[in-house]
């Protein structure tokens, strides 16, 4: 499962990166609520799209087993 911890790190990362970039603090009138919500709705992404990635391997691995 190395393959699904690196794609995880790599795109929290990104999150990271792209969070400081986007950093609402300068604007006149910065909506935080809005900035908060768009990185846990990324986050939660995040970890739907790991939880998916797993899975399809357990089952990858199972269909493996079957074959002769």
């Amino acid at each position: 499962m190395k393959k699904v911890n690196l794609t995880t790190a790599v795109l929290l990362i990104y999150l990271i990166i792209m969070s400081i970039i986007g950093w609402p603090g300068k604007q006149a009138d910065p909506d935080y609520v809005q900035y908060f919500g768009v990185i846990a709705v990324t986050v939660l992404v995040i970890g739907l799209l790991r939880f998916l990635q797993i899975k399809r391997l357990k089952i990858r691995n199972k269909k493996k087993d079957r074959m002769p």
